[in-house]
């Protein structure tokens, strides 16, 4: 981790004709020609706030929705030209002087390729609300990323700061569009920010108070082209990071990705572990949430932050990895000078968000389980480490992932596997290879009654003591609207056994 202060931004991602401090919200925005890209929500915010500031706007969309259509409207009669349609995408249109992109577009899409080619710098719409902060008394920033667990994390971060009787909120990749957030009406004192690496690619100039990778695994690897690239936009969180970088000293990649991060001089490197904690970390003894980071003296005392059983859902003990997700958040709290009391009621009043290992219902000694949101392996493994004996809904769209380390490394607690989605047929591949004795059931279904088959199929393997999950270590567009709709289906599903029992 080298220290430094502030780097210059980089001119070269700067509108042309960079006379402008485009640096705050009172700069001098006026009769730039900017290119919005996409139409989703970040897009409309960032075409409305520079629309606000007298820019050129232009918004270029391939989704013509109902939803988006009424958004078009809105930002027609403000001022803005707004172009749907693919054929718009092609090429920056002449005396473009800045894009900002929404943050899932690739940087192989023919439109930025086109861009970086004319030299026209590209934002995404955290860069631009960073840059539309105050010029003085602008919101510290408390970033958050992570392959898996960073909802729950900056959630997390969001009730003990409230606690704590600070006005503060959950924005960027989850809550509030982080413009809004920036430019709310009623100031905020503070902000914990959700980054994902696509948004991260498109950001240059943040430099967040404090920042916390949780853990890095293989993912998104189509959008960025390999894990390395993904690897190392991840760690970019780090970069510029004023008071303290938090990383997961169960996951060493954090900890590499944060001494290669250029920072603030002074900034410090705070671990946290589920093991017992050194000097400068915060970790469990016996069953406490323990700080000795945040400490007069860390050598000899540790500050208690909350017991385990604090953190229980349902009548039921945290995974270990929501246990990780609530020391990171309390990291985060304490280097911006939280108190260990807030850190406890934070964490104690915190509602999970859904489909994250949620318990849905228990019928006959047998608990089904809602873990729709591990669309990736790893996301599946933590789930799956939290349990001895599991009945799996499994599948849907891997997007290139591989899970024979998964199932291999799951194969003894696997009573038996149920695989949905048009990536069940791999999974049931790596079943046969690494747990040959574990009964599967593929479901070729894949209309809407799908779940309702798999879960009764899942439900007559299971005993007593079983969990029934659904960790699917895959996305769902192949079947739903989204992981939500999915676990919906799942927790519906599980809900009629009881009603027919």
């Amino acid at each position: 981790m080298t220290a430094e202060t502030p780097r210059p931004i980089d001119p070269s991602y700067e509108p042309r004709g960079g006379e402008r401090d485009l640096t705050h919200r009172d700069a001098d925005w006026s009769g730039l020609d900017i290119v919005v890209m996409g139409l989703g929500v970040s897009g409309y915010a960032a075409a409305d706030a520079l629309l606000e500031r007298g820019a050129k706007v232009t918004v270029l969309s391939t989704d013509a929705s109902p939803t988006v259509q009424e958004r078009a409207k809105i930002l027609d009669i403000l001022g803005a030209r707004v172009l749907f349609g693919a054929e718009h995408q092609q090429q920056v249109p002449a005396g473009t002087e800045l894009v900002v992109t929404s943050p899932g577009v690739r940087p192989d899409h023919p439109f930025m390729l086109s861009a970086a080619a004319a030299g026209v710098p590209v934002w995404g719409e955290v860069e631009l609300a960073w840059r539309m902060r105050p010029r003085t008394g602008a919101a510290p920033w408390l970033t958050i990323t992570g392959t898996n667990g960073k909802t729950t994390a900056v959630t997390m971060l969001e009730q003990i700061l409230r606690s704590a009787g600070l006005r503060a909120t959950a924005a960027g990749n989850v809550g509030l569009p982080i413009l809004e957030a920036v430019l709310h009406p009623e100031p905020y004192e503070v902000l914990a920010v959700e980054l994902s690496t696509f948004q991260l690619h498109w950001s240059r100039s943040l430099s967040p108070y404090a920042s916390c990778l949780l853990n890095v695994a293989p993912d998104h690897i189509d959008w960025h082209g390999s894990f390395e690239e993904y690897r190392r936009q991840k760690g970019r969180v780090y970069e510029q990071t004023q008071v303290a970088c938090i990383y997961n000293v169960d996951d060493p990649t954090t900890e590499q990705l944060l001494e290669d991060a250029d920072v603030v001089e002074g900034c410090r490197a705070v671990g946290f572990t589920l093991g017992l904690p050194h000097p400068s970390m915060l970790g469990l003894v016996d069953d406490v949430l323990a700080d000795r980071a945040f400490v007069d003296d860390r050598t000899h005392q540790a500050a208690e932050l909350c017991q385990v059983k604090d953190l229980g859902q349902d009548g039921f003990g945290p995974a270990p990895h929501y246990v990780q997700d609530a020391l990171a958040a309390a990291a985060l709290a304490r280097a911006f000078g939280v108190r260990p009391l807030a850190v406890r009621d934070g964490l104690r009043a915190y509602h999970p968000q859904p489909h994250r290992t949620a318990t849905v219902i228990e019928v006959d000694g047998v608990r089904y389980v809602d873990d729709s949101k591990a669309t990736n392996p790893p996301a599946a493994q933590a789930a799956m480490g939290a349990f001895d004996s599991i009945v799996w809904i499994a599948g849907g769209q891997l997007k290139g992932a591989d899970v024979e380390e998964l199932v291999a490394a799951n194969h003894a607690k696997l009573r038996g596997a149920v695989l949905i989605g048009v990536d069940r047929a791999q999974i049931a591949q790596a079943i046969a290879r690494h747990a040959p004795d574990v009964p599967v059931v593929v479901v070729d279904e894949t209309d809407t009654g799908a779940m309702d088959h798999a879960v009764r199929r899942a439900a007559a393997m299971a005993a007593p003591g079983d969990v029934v999950l659904l960790s699917p270590a895959a996305a769902s567009l192949d079947m739903y609207a989204s992981y939500g709709a999915r676990g919906d289906a799942f927790a519906a599903a599980a809900r009629a056994l009881a009603s027919t029992d």
